[in-house]
């Protein structure tokens, strides 16, 4: 097992150091690990001039899995886009090939005091949102800044998806929704927009191959409402790069927090990217406020989708609960009767509860 490891900025090295430690007690000495640390983001700046430096990708490209820790800085969007720090994930993902990524929002027992939404409407909450990863208008062309005929400032990006691009992610979905609950959920505009009436065309052609699983439609302004509204609704939502990353930030509320979120990112073989929902929080890091949760969880989608350890991975999960009904609560978390605990404590916590 042969693990990159980029912790990159704000609080991605204190959470990707908690995830590290559960990894290798939830191992032990029974198993071979190598783990190569690297820079990402402005700490790839910082050591190499690139956000994302050559040695970092080589590094990527060698290793069987990637666990991730968070990259960008305050003032990202006012630097060029190569060379920003938060644009050196989407540039990995695009290297590597990684355009399938999985978002589960399940919500602990534990934690249903810390949603904003009533008991009843998320009590057993369990979805997977699946975003396209690497097309959409973060990737298409043309894009950029100029002047119009009228003298005017303008920017533009392009929405584009191929076919094929839709065709796999479409598959990954079904294939998904097969192994659950075989309800899948296509999100999209095809009622204004052009790209997104051939996701539509494209999704429910291949979903004529996948005749056990229900598919159903939604517009994205309906399916953000109806997140909210009667979240237990929903299976496997599948869609495209934008409409994911904001339906899948907004289900972190859902389920507490967005330090408990963890994600996947697939390509078309075992190699994943694992990383935690979340953002770098510049504003708590080096603080010891974070969250490691969400870290802890991607690692453990890392050992079940990328080496097959499930057993391994339900012991990582099941220490998460452990420490949850234990009553350890970070900030972001906490309730009334809890004990508050800062990043290391929480990972200390969950190592404890595996090797227990």
């Amino acid at each position: 097992m042969k693990i990159a490891v980029l912790p990159g900025d704000g609080i991605g090295p204190e959470v990707t150091a908690e995830a590290v430690r559960v990894l290798k007690a939830v191992l032990g000495s029974g198993q071979a690990v190598e783990l190569v640390e690297a820079p990402i983001g402005q700490a790839g700046i910082d050591s190499a001039g690139d956000p994302l430096p050559e040695a970092t990708l080589r590094i990527a490209r060698a290793a069987d899995a990637i666990l991730f820790g968070s990259a960008g800085m305050p003032g990202d969007e006012a630097i060029p886009f190569a060379m920003r720090p938060g644009a050196s994930l989407l540039r990995l993902r695009q290297q590597l090939g990684l355009f399938a990524n999985f978002r589960p929002a399940f919500l602990f027992p534990e934690l249903i005091g810390a949603s904003t939404l009533k008991p009843e409407v998320i009590e057993g909450l369990d979805l997977m949102i699946l975003r396209e990863l690497t097309g959409d208008v973060y990737f298409g062309e043309p894009r950029g800044t100029g002047t119009n005929a009228r003298g005017e400032r303008e920017a533009f990006n392009t929405m584009r998806y191929s076919e094929p691009e839709v065709e796999r992610i479409a598959h990954v979905a079904f294939r998904t929704a097969r192994a659950r609950k075989r309800k899948l959920c296509s999100v999209d505009k095809a009622n204004v927009l052009e790209v997104m009436q051939l996701w539509r065309e494209v999704v429910t052609r291949v979903g004529a191959e996948y005749q056990d699983v229900e598919l159903t439609h939604l517009f994205i302004d309906a399916a953000a409402m109806q997140l909210m509204r009667a979240p237990k609704q929903f299976d496997v939502i599948v869609t495209g790069n934008i409409f994911g990353d904001i339906l899948s930030d907004a289900a972190a509320m859902l389920t507490g927090s967005i330090g408990m979120l963890p994600s996947a990112s697939m390509g078309a073989g075992t190699k994943g990217l694992y990383e935690p929902v979340h953002g770098t929080a510049p504003d708590i890091a080096g603080k010891d406020l974070a969250n490691p949760l969400a870290a802890i969880l991607s690692m453990a989608m890392m050992l079940r989708y990328s080496f097959g350890l499930a057993e391994q991975a339900d012991r990582v999960e099941g220490a998460v609960r452990r420490v949850l009904a234990e009553g350890l609560r970070t900030g972001d978390i906490f309730q009334g009767g809890c004990r508050r605990v800062g990043t290391r404590e929480m990972g200390e916590g969950v190592v404890a509860a595996v090797r227990g």
